[in-house]
């Protein structure tokens, strides 16, 4: 792809570690990278030339990560950019601080570069039809919207209707736990009606199709809860 035509990331930390961490996974999923140190810098180089997504720190030199926020929502040429909050706070209400400052997407560190790359693109596909791929990516699995397939470790998975469907809507939405309820209506619809435990049954078919003895399981169980599309933290 022309270097041109990939999208833009700005991120805004002032941890060089993690700041080198991002850029080298970024740059090798095709994305272009920007880095700001503090919020005026990160506000000033936004407001030169609007990123396609902004990777915000909460705690930050000068202003906070959530002021930063704010004041893009603020401006006209950046209050359309999707803004994922990137902290090490994990409460709920901060979660919801961030989320109602503007915020898209809130990750909590330590956080795993696979996992945050395929929450941008999620993010990405929402805001920016246009910048979205057909292919989707989640640590070893990959899955081609357009010829309706699945590889994980350049294997071909053979998933029926309903597994494909529950993959897509997981890899559109990685990290995130869904009810039964919630899965029966984006995978099956809100006018058909299905048992909610028919959703296990088909979670344990995408799971004996997606792995193998040596893979990792993808789909975490979440007591009481559902499910979801994760990975431990690297």
């Amino acid at each position: 792809m022309n270097s041109a035509l990939k999208p833009l990331v700005l991120i805004v930390e002032d941890e060089a570690d993690i700041v080198t961490l991002l850029k080298y996974n970024l740059e090798k999923e095709g994305f272009r990278v920007a880095a700001a140190g503090d919020g005026e810098e990160a506000l000033l180089l936004a407001n030169e030339q609007a990123p396609h997504i902004v990777l915000l720190d909460w705690m930050l030199p000068l202003m906070s990560g959530l002021e930063v926020c704010r004041q893009m929502r603020r401006n006209p040429k950046t209050r359309d950019v999707p803004i994922i909050m990137l902290t090490a706070r994990g409460e709920e209400a901060d979660r919801v601080r961030g989320l109602n400052s503007g915020a898209d997407d809130y990750i909590a560190k330590p956080f795993s570069p696979t996992e945050l790359v395929a929450r941008m693109r999620a993010v990405l596909r929402r805001a920016s039809p246009g910048l979205a791929e057909e292919t989707l990516r989640f640590g070893d699995v990959v899955m081609d919207l357009a010829a309706h397939r699945v590889r994980r470790n350049n294997r071909d998975i053979h998933l029926g209707p309903t597994e494909f469907r529950l993959l897509r809507h997981f890899m559109q939405h990685p990290g995130r736990v869904f009810s039964r309820e919630q899965l029966l209506d984006v995978v099956w619809g809100h006018d058909v009606y299905v048992e909610p435990r028919t959703v296990d049954v088909h979670i344990r078919r995408l799971r004996k199709a997606l792995n193998e003895e040596t893979d990792a399981d993808l789909i975490r169980t979440v007591r009481s809860a559902g499910y979801a599309l994760d990975m431990k933290t690297v």
